[in-house]
């Protein structure tokens, strides 16, 4: 049973935190679009996209670093420091008058975040050991983003018919106060951390050299650039899809959002029993696979059914795009914690979460600019070509024969290696967690 694992009083602190930060969050986004259009009007878009854009080079440049000295601070003391500075600017967000005060806010506020998910995804399989516990705290995991981004914009739509938006930053603040306080209930295992060798470029690219070395992390990199393409194309287009391309009003928009999200949550539902009888690889691949050719379906019927009746078609296609997506990301986690030990996690998912961010860098222009220039068909066809990408590339570099584990040899590896701390001895024939960290050395 997926939800046994809430009987973990501190997995269930750590997913209740996650809860109410997503859900505060949510309400920032939309505040954050109001206030946006607030300060510059015909031109809130514009500074909207700029603020995403900032989002996305926080995510990509400040996560790496925090990866390489977390493991080094005392993770709930720093969790809660994240927290904390979320809530400062969350408070700050209502006073701000100017574009480039926006700008600074939102950077500091995502540098928070870019600090606080990755070790905080770093932190759970310590808490989950058992690989089949740590599969049902992704898929919940994978649930409460799908449940944020359904139930967040109607909390924000029904708060807004009593209060000035301004006041959903108050609620974003309550958010991470409330996580924050949840965090320090608990206790947090820890890990004894080898210090990385080298100077700061070395320590910070610790993370990508690892996460890059691995033939099954490479192939995951791979798999999430062809989820990046669908997602990026439901949220960018959707609303020109439904509003412009086939006439509707705002809530068939939402519905159309709901299906990609219900297909997503029925996907994470399903996983932990999938997952236990078929291998990550074969999964992801095909829900790849699946993704590509809805994508490629989309594009072929797009032209030729652009009118109201088309509407059920496309339902069908986020539905199927929902549970594919979320097939082909959820069981990125496990990938991670079998390719890394306590001291290498925290870089390790700080590497994952700036790399995957590059792939959504590169999806949300291409689904909005070939959209807009060219039309919803062309940019259908370019998200199908980019997911056909992703995918091919996982098939060639993600080899077919992947244990988990091997047999090999530590008679070479230096004093201090963190391989031979964690065995019960020294000698020969050790079990050990496959990863290329250590395939250099010799088996």
């Amino acid at each position: 049973m997926m939800f046994a694992i809430l009987a973990n009083r501190t997995y269930r602190h750590l997913f209740l935190a996650q809860i109410i930060a997503l859900i505060g969050t949510g309400l920032a986004t939309v505040a954050l679009g109001l206030l946006a259009y607030d300060i510059a009007g015909a031109n809130g878009g514009a500074v909207l996209g700029t603020a995403m854009a900032i989002k996305m080079v926080a995510y990509i440049g400040v996560a790496p670093v925090v990866g390489a000295y977390a493991n080094r601070l005392p993770r709930r003391a720093f969790l809660v420091a994240m927290d904390l500075i979320r809530l400062v600017v969350a408070l700050a967000l209502p006073f701000v008058d100017q574009v480039w005060q926006v700008y600074v806010l939102i950077f500091v506020l995502q540098s928070a975040s870019a600090g606080f998910t990755p070790t905080f995804q770093a932190t759970i399989p310590d808490i989950l050991p058992d690989e089949q516990e740590y599969t049902r705290a992704l898929s919940l995991s994978r649930l409460a983003y799908d449940m944020e981004s359904l139930t967040s914009p109607m909390l924000a739509a029904a708060l807004l018919t009593i209060m000035n938006f301004h006041w959903l930053f108050a609620g974003t603040a309550v958010g991470f106060a409330c996580s924050a306080l949840l965090v320090v209930s608990v206790v947090l295992p820890r890990i004894t951390a080898v210090p990385a060798k080298g100077g700061i470029y070395d320590k910070t690219t610790r993370g990508a050299r690892i996460y890059l070395g691995t033939p099954r992390l490479r192939g995951l990199l791979a798999v999430t650039l062809a989820a990046a393409a669908a997602s990026a194309m439901v949220i960018v287009n959707t609303a020109v899809l439904v509003r412009a391309g086939l006439g509707f009003g705002q809530s068939e928009v939402a519905i159309t959002l709901a299906a990609f999200g219900g297909g997503s949550m029925l996907a994470a539902l399903l996983l932990p029993r999938v997952l236990d009888r078929v291998a990550d690889r074969t999964v992801m691949l095909a829900a790849s696979a699946v993704l590509t050719l809805a994508l490629g379906a989309l594009a072929a019927t797009w032209q030729f059914n652009a009118q109201p009746g088309y509407w059920y078609g496309l339902l069908a296609g986020w539905l199927v795009l929902g549970i594919a997506y979320s097939a082909s990301v959820t069981p990125g986690g496990r990938l991670l914690r079998r390719s890394s030990n306590a001291d290498d996690r925290p870089a390790l998912f700080a590497a994952q979460f700036a790399l995957s961010h590059v792939c959504w860098l590169l999806a949300y222009p291409l689904a909005g600019q070939i959209g807009a220039g060219w039309g919803m068909g062309a940019a259908f066809l370019a998200a199908a070509v980019l997911a056909l990408a992703g995918t091919l590339l996982a098939l060639v570099i993600w080899p077919v024969n992947d244990p988990e584990v091997i047999e090999h040899r530590h008679d070479d590896l230096p004093p201090d290696h963190p391989h031979l701390r964690q065995a019960h001895g020294e000698g020969v024939g050790h079990i050990f967690v496959l990863d290329d960290l250590h395939s250099r050395w010799p088996r």
